[in-house]
């Protein structure tokens, strides 16, 4: 039985790393009171709290955080029809919150997680690791057998080719999860009392041409290098599908870093997941997903992209044409979707305008 780590106070005196170049993002429906635990470790930057659902819901959050919070009517008000492209009712919400920030880098996290410990008993610094993960290259076109070659106390192995091994921008970290798995609702059915207990200390880079099902609650990645990528989809409210927001975002990153030649890893940091979602409630938000993806997947697999796509926006809107042309055919939900991943581009170039960086914000709540 694992738990969440009760002391973080040792935390205080570390020096953030990337103070002033990260946003954290949180999508949430209830008062923020886990920040207390993760106060060591989050206080020092900035947050933008997108709140779902029911915009007159009062969202409280603890005292001595630096934050910005948006609901739908800001949404609304900030990207006018375009907001169409934001899901609601759903954590989807969260790309929001990637597009309004005006820093390099994102983390983002769900209500439900903890600060987790390593196998010493130490509180583990999420935010610190995947800094490490997304400031160290990454290798998508060799596989290091002792993993994360970058890491202290690891180098490549023989055989490794020396003209590889300053390695690839790295443009995504992905952490994993203590306690409650990641798992579909046919699986959370089946397994219902499992929990993950095992702490497996590495960092991998996911090879070139290889997908991967990308969780949004423990996530990383560089902004400049692929966040008009990190669109979470239409879910939700009005949507024949959810769960699926963050896998599409991976899906779809992952097509355009290949593309691109940008790395993304996986395996370190750790949180503790503290509750498990309902089974029954997840099967019905992913029915139809748990069909589709063995459409989808191949699409992907088989995606490709022309050399003149140099920019993630020209990728990402290429793959929406795609998507419309060989999705479409699944079900016409796919062209609602495509029709929204062109939306969004849209609203991210407004907001984001090339070389004169827009200042879109609440201010402090």
């Amino acid at each position: 039985m694992v738990e969440p780590a009760t002391d973080t106070v040792a935390a205080t005196k570390l020096v953030p790393l990337l103070k002033d170049e990260l946003d954290i993002v949180i999508p949430t429906i209830r008062n923020l009171d886990f920040l207390e635990m993760w106060r060591p470790f989050f206080e020092p930057y900035h947050l933008i709290i997108v709140q779902d659902g029911d915009p007159s819901k009062i969202i409280k959050v603890p005292e001595g955080f630096d934050y910005e919070l948006y609901n739908r009517n800001d949404i609304n008000r900030i990207l006018g029809p375009k907001a169409s492209c934001i899901s609601f009712k759903d954590s989807a919400c969260r790309c929001f919150g990637y597009m309004v920030s005006k820093k390099k880098y994102i983390f983002t996290i769900d209500d439900d997680c903890f600060v987790a410990k390593d196998p010493s008993g130490k509180a583990i610094n999420a935010l610190e690791q995947h800094i490490k993960n997304i400031l160290s290259p990454s290798t998508p076109f060799f596989f290091n057998t002792l993993y994360d070659p970058y890491r202290e106390g690891a180098d490549f192995v023989r055989g490794y080719p020396f003209s590889l091994r300053e390695g690839a921008p790295t443009a995504v970290s992905h952490g994993l999860w203590l306690n409650i798995p990641d798992y579909d609702a046919p699986t959370q059915l089946v397994k219902p009392l499992e929990r993950n207990t095992r702490y497996v200390d590495a960092v991998l880079t996911i090879p070139k041409g290889t997908l991967f099902p990308m969780c949004g609650m423990n996530l990383c990645f560089d902004r400049d290098l692929i966040g008009p990528a990190m669109y979470f989809g239409l879910m939700g409210d009005g949507q024949p599908i959810g769960r699926y927001d963050d896998m599409w975002a991976g899906w779809c990153t992952k097509v355009i870093c290949d593309h691109l030649g940008l790395g993304v890893k996986t395996g370190l940091p750790y949180i503790y997941h503290s509750k498990a979602s309902n089974p029954f409630v997840n099967l019905k938000k992913e029915y139809k997903g748990i069909f589709w993806q063995e459409e989808i997947i191949p699409f992907f697999q088989a995606a490709t992209l022309p050399k003149d796509c140099t920019s993630v926006q020209k990728c990402y809107i290429e793959l929406s044409k795609q998507v419309k042309e060989k999705l479409g055919k699944v079900d016409p939900y796919f062209d609602k979707l495509a029709d929204a991943m062109v939306t969004w581009i849209e609203a991210w170039d407004e907001l984001n305008p090339a070389g004169a960086p827009a200042k879109v914000s609440n201010g402090k709540a």
